[in-house]
């Protein structure tokens, strides 16, 4: 699998560096690039948010990032190269949660390719995201990562019936 990279970043020892995804997925062959930046923001459903933390079943979830990317490239085809990494820590209002890049030879497959990633991670993945508001309190937000393969095609739109993604 030398064209796809995915890490978990432990964000106490380090960034995720959109700059690296971007020079991962770069290709003479590829005329199409497209990027997904997930960063915290500082409110969530009304509530004001000093930042959030994330749990990674961190073995459980790059398997699940190697089938993600098997899907992609099943999909949009071989010559397709995918970055993604996603954080697991504390992390401060602005800072970078999750990039996902993709580089294909035309801008459809790269737009469609990365689209079809995050919306897999965010509906499939063993992490969890604990919100902490400026009150003090902290939450974890409703997650879907136990919804039904069909159900996580049928949201590639992104409704989110129920529950909210941050």
């Amino acid at each position: 699998m030398g064209n796809f990279l995915r890490r978990i970043v432990d964000v106490e020892h380090e960034c995720i560096d959109p700059a690296a995804a971007l020079e991962f997925v770069a290709d003479p062959a590829f005329g199409g690039f497209a990027m997904f930046v997930g960063r915290v923001r500082e409110q969530n459903q009304g509530r004001a948010v000093t930042g959030v933390s994330y749990d990674v079943f961190e073995q459980l979830a790059l398997v699940g990032f190697d089938d993600i990317m098997r899907r992609a490239q099943e999909q949009f085809g071989p010559r397709l190269k995918i970055y993604l990494a996603h954080a697991r820590g504390r992390l401060g209002i602005g800072d970078v949660a999750v990039v996902v890049a993709v580089g294909t030879p035309h801008r459809d497959e790269a737009f469609r390719a990365c689209r079809q990633v995050i919306e897999a991670v965010k509906h499939g993945s063993p992490i969890w995201k604990q919100e902490h508001c400026v009150d003090g309190s902290s939450e974890w937000s409703e997650g879907c990562s136990l919804c039904e393969p069909h159900e996580q095609d049928s949201r590639a739109e992104s409704r989110h019936d129920g529950h909210a993604h941050g």
